[in-house]
């Protein structure tokens, strides 16, 4: 089943083209189709519901510090692989160092601010400390008794846990998406729908394929929306014109982006609809020549 485009389905949501028959029964028929444009039309609906939301207040001080807190909990649980090493505990086929120089290799030096990570192991303890690869600043706080809570130094930064940085983006990612949302319908007032001035169905015309067709609506704000479906491929690109009838003058419009699809396109201010009452889509050729080529694919006239 070929699906309804998605360009075609947020102009239905806005509220800026009427669904034809054929594609009224798709939507009836196509739950995929039927819940993007539901999921559209919502988003559209909070969009016209910001209109007068200018300035968002700060948020309150203890959101943030329950971030925080949260992040802090979270960063004092070991990893996985720092608690399969403490599972294991120290490796036992490594001997302890031999004397030397008549030093007892159990005399264990105050530890230095070496940045060393691997403490050195009294000789005949039962219970030796585990070799984990961390700084010993950064260990958890001992249990035992006397231990103490570990502080972090000042000037080093704490790594995020993979799912704080997930959780950060995924909220700025939302907020990105509900500002976007304002800005592209922040101009489209409290409702998507505008006053249509003249509207015209497009029938093929001439040479072109029957099933090629089209509508046209002037909207009060002086924009022109087409709608096209089927057009015949072309070599070049489709161009809409307008055109009085009575003296066959005409001017371009603008240009569309595919032979399927919605453009919206202003019209020059003050037009005269009456007059130029002929919307036709042609196919053109890049050939440097602004005037109509005469190959008419679409052709329909505004009433209302």
């Amino acid at each position: 089943m070929q699906h309804l485009d998605h360009d075609r389905l947020v102009f239905l949501a806005l509220g800026e083209s009427e669904a034809d028959h054929g594609e009224t029964d798709h939507l009836g028929g196509c739950v995929t189709c039927r819940r993007e444009l539901e999921s559209l039309r919502h988003v559209a609906g909070l969009g016209a519901g910001t209109q007068g939301l200018h300035d968002l207040p700060d948020p309150p001080a203890h959101l943030w510090a329950g971030i925080l807190a949260e992040l802090d909990a979270v960063a004092q649980v070991p990893s996985p692989a720092e608690a399969h090493r403490q599972a294991l505990g120290p490796d036992p086929t490594q001997a302890p160092p031999a004397a030397r120089n008549g030093v007892d290799p159990a005399y264990r030096h105050p530890p230095a601010v070496t940045g060393d990570p691997q403490p050195s192991v009294r000789a005949g303890d039962p219970h030796p400390s585990v070799v984990t690869g961390d700084r010993p600043e950064s260990r958890r706080p001992s249990s035992s008794p006397g231990g103490g809570r570990a502080v972090r130094p000042a000037g080093r930064s704490r790594r995020w846990p993979r799912w704080a940085t997930t959780v950060v983006s995924a909220t700025a990612a939302a907020a990105i998406a509900v500002l976007g949302t304002v800005f592209v319908l922040g101009d489209r007032g409290a409702t998507p729908r505008q006053d249509v001035l003249a509207s015209a169905p497009l029938a093929a015309y001439g040479s072109t394929p029957a099933d090629a067709r089209g509508d046209a609506r002037v909207f009060a704000d002086g924009r022109l929306h087409l709608h096209v479906a089927n057009l015949p491929d072309v070599t070049g690109y489709y161009e809409v014109w307008l055109i009085n009838p009575t003296t066959m003058e005409m001017f371009s419009v603008g240009v569309l982006r595919g032979s399927s699809g919605d453009a919206l396109l202003p019209l020059p201010p003050n037009v005269d609809l009456e007059a130029y009452s002929v919307v036709d889509v042609s196919a053109e050729q890049y050939d440097n020549k602004p005037a109509h080529s005469g190959d008419s694919l679409l052709r329909g006239t505004l009433t209302g």
